[in-house]
């Protein structure tokens, strides 16, 4: 059957499919708009399953705290160019995502690629975007975190993004204090709040790290231990947020600089997302 410019250009405006693909889904279908955008589906699980193994190196980080700021929301939505993900219906689609996430509060990312997305799923709605835009999409992270008050801050382009969960406040609004520290996290990126919530992978291999560069520079075998351990101690001041230096004021940690505004005041938790080249 003939298909005209106008069915065309309906079906466009319907699934934001380009021209031809949906004029192919059209003659396809006999004109059957049902069957046109179950065509066009199909098309995008063929492109996304035929771009399985590329590398989502671009995107864009989201997040959202809700109306008394005691919870906070982070997503990463991922792409394979940066002009994809400064596309506009990318940005927008991942505005809704986190929307539909802070609604239902998902589990985890496959819990969230089964939400409702108008009148499709999440994930089928990334399939959609997949076969028009024709890169590999993905939600990269999705994380939750709850406090007393939670301070978002996205980094200058989007692509780094910072929760952190202040407590012990005093009933003060500390949200400058929290933008202060949530950028301390996206410069810094520490590993943990502090000492205790390091990995003992990780302090195992510091301290053989520690023992390997006091060996050569020709310390005694029965040294090497206590050596060790003081490289441990400096390991932990630099990589564990409490300890860190405040970037802005180094003369203070982050855990004086916190006192200095409630004296009890303290990072219960934080959550650091990036998308990176």
């Amino acid at each position: 059957m003939a298909i005209s410019a106008q069915d065309v250009n309906k079906l466009r405006k319907m699934t934001g499919a380009g021209m031809m693909d949906c004029k192919k889904a059209l003659t396809e279908a006999d004109g059957d708009f049902d069957k046109a955008v179950e065509i066009l589906r199909k098309k995008g699980q063929k492109v996304s399953a035929s771009r399985s193994d590329r590398e989502t190196n671009e995107g864009t980080v989201f997040v959202k705290t809700n109306s008394d700021s005691s919870e906070g929301m982070i997503i990463s939505l991922e792409c394979e160019t940066d002009f994809v993900a400064k596309n506009e219906e990318f940005q927008k689609t991942g505005e809704q995502i986190l929307d539909i996430a802070f609604k239902t509060k998902p589990a985890d990312i496959e819990a969230l690629k089964k939400e409702k997305f108008d009148d499709i799923t999440v994930g089928e709605k990334i399939i959609e975007m997949v076969g028009k835009i024709g890169e590999k999409i993905e939600i990269g992270t999705y994380e939750v975190l709850s406090g007393e008050q939670v301070v978002a801050y996205i980094h200058a382009g989007s692509r780094l993004g910072v929760l952190v969960a202040l407590d012990n406040t005093d009933g003060k609004d500390v949200s400058e204090a929290g933008k202060d520290v949530a950028m301390q996290i996206a410069a810094m990126n520490p590993v943990a709040l502090d000492k205790d919530g390091v990995d003992q992978s990780v302090i195992e291999r510091e301290i053989e790290i520690g023992k390997e560069q006091a060996r050569a520079e020709g310390k005694p075998e029965a040294m090497l231990e206590k050596i060790a351990t003081g490289k441990l101690n400096k390991f932990f001041k630099e990589n564990t947020l409490l300890n860190q230096p405040f970037v802005k004021d180094n003369s203070q940690t982050i855990t004086t600089y916190l006192k200095s505004i409630a004296p009890n005041m303290t990072v219960s938790g934080f959550k650091r997302v990036s998308v990176t080249a």
